[in-house]
């Protein structure tokens, strides 16, 4: 961060502010005008902490990767322009005798790689290179999926605007991880912005032409990026609208008869899908998907004991790369992702806070099953599409990340997809434990008051 970015980072912050302001007089509900009001101030803070912290306490992908070889394409098209071509070539045909840090050169093999550093190149012709106001564009761009996704869930159930608001734009990890110059700030914007035009394509059923796009260009980023978001997203967001539709359907019998069909054939075609495309998933193929998990429980293994590897963890359990064995960890590899690092298991400052918003989320969630008792939490999960939706996602995610993630630095970064999903699920359920006992409570005060107007026996 340099003189210039000191300069420019208070100018764009107030264009970004303009800019946001006029969206959001657009919305005539006092609510939703104070969230977006609060969100965006939010992430305009997680932003400026994410580029002191790259730009003063650590080194990552963002400065040495991402900027670095963006900044560098920026300046070779300014003098010479015939290089604007490497902005729509894929990164394997970049020339890299042209690349600013020789060690970067086996990255530009990853498109995800070569599709940040072209974003970065793109947005430095509008704020003359500067690595402050790039991530402050990265993380508006965060923030509009954000409030996409938060417009859906209050949608749902406007009397949970707080709770929402707590999972989607306040929570801690979220708000921080997806401020700046890195993939999983793309990401974050295009799942919400996916989940927008989903649900006004297939539920709404309105401006086809318009959510259709937006569900092309999200599913575009997520695919270039991190394909594995989109392939746990989808299958349950599509759940839920069919089952979400089929409450309109006024027979029940007829509801329940209709529902397992719609259900197994929409598994049959994601399967088929998977199938179609098993070469192009590579790692994330089905057949490949455990073996690359124990492959890289190798690596980590490898490096215990050495010091740039502080920060990895076990599971505790040895993964033999098969199903059963991805079963057998499920268990730990989830609470992993959702309560781990444990506070001892912190070693720099940002895992210290990673640590103590984990613990909380692990002691909201034990109140919640024991409010609710194992029972009656899964057989809540199962009747609500909503919640099954929300948690579903979020679990399976989380095991396919706590399984394959056994380093705390990248842990809390790549589980940031499915926190916000977890949150509310626990925040349904939690809603329902308080509907019950307002019915349990109206049922024995009517039973008392019925007691009190009974005629006593002489």
């Amino acid at each position: 961060m340099n003189f210039a970015d000191f300069i420019l980072l208070p100018v764009y912050i107030f264009i970004l502010y303009l800019f946001f302001r006029s969206k959001r007089k657009k919305y005539a509900d006092p609510l939703l005008q104070k969230y977006h009001r609060q969100g965006f101030w939010i992430k305009i803070i997680a932003s400026i902490l994410f580029i002191l912290y790259y730009s003063y306490l650590t080194l990552g992908d963002t400065t040495v990767l991402f900027h670095c070889e963006g900044n560098n394409l920026y300046h070779l098209i300014l003098k010479d322009p015939s290089n604007f071509k490497y902005i729509f070539k894929p990164g394997k045909e970049f020339d890299l005798s042209l690349v600013n840090n020789p060690f970067n050169k086996g990255y530009f093999r990853d498109e995800s790689n070569y599709m940040i550093i072209r974003l970065d190149t793109i947005f430095s012709f509008f704020c003359f290179g500067s690595f402050a106001v790039i991530s402050l564009f990265f993380a508006a761009l965060a923030f509009s999926g954000l409030w996409k996704l938060y417009l859906f869930f209050y949608e749902q159930l406007p009397r949970l605007h707080k709770q929402f608001a707590i999972s989607i734009l306040y929570f801690p990890t979220l708000a921080f991880w997806s401020a700046g110059l890195l993939k999983d700030s793309l990401c974050i914007a295009a799942l919400g912005w996916l989940t927008y035009g989903l649900y006004n394509l297939l539920y709404k059923k309105k401006s086809v032409f318009k959510n259709v796009l937006i569900i092309f260009i999200s599913a575009y980023f997520l695919t270039i990026i991190k394909v594995y978001i989109l392939l746990a997203y989808v299958p349950f967001f599509i759940l839920f609208i069919i089952l979400k539709n089929l409450q309109h359907i006024k027979f029940k019998l007829f509801r329940y008869l209709v529902a397992p069909l719609l259900i197994g054939l929409s598994m049959y075609a994601f399967t088929q899908t998977l199938t179609a495309y098993n070469d192009d998933l590579g790692a994330y193929a089905v057949e490949d998907l455990t073996s690359s998990i124990s492959n890289l429980n190798r690596v980590i293994e490898s490096r215990t004991g050495r010091e740039d590897a502080a920060s990895n963890f076990s599971l505790g359990s040895e993964f033999d790369g098969s199903f059963r064995g991805l079963i057998k960890i499920a268990p730990v590899a989830v609470s992993t992702t959702f309560f781990r690092p444990f506070i001892w298991e912190a070693h720099k400052i940002s895992q210290l806070m990673a640590a103590l918003e984990s613990l909380l989320l692990m002691f909201f969630t034990l109140y919640i099953l024991l409010k609710a008792g194992l029972l009656r939490f899964i057989k809540w999960i199962f009747k609500d599409p909503l919640l099954m939706y929300c948690f579903l996602f979020s679990v399976i995610f989380g095991l396919f990340v706590g399984a394959s993630t056994l380093n705390f630095g990248t842990l809390v970064r790549y589980k940031i997809p499915c926190l916000p999903f977890f949150s509310i699920s626990l925040f349904l359920i939690f809603e329902k434990v308080k509907e019950r006992a307002a019915i349990k409570q109206s049922t024995k005060e009517k039973q008392s008051h019925a007691g009190l107007l009974q005629p006593s026996v002489a």
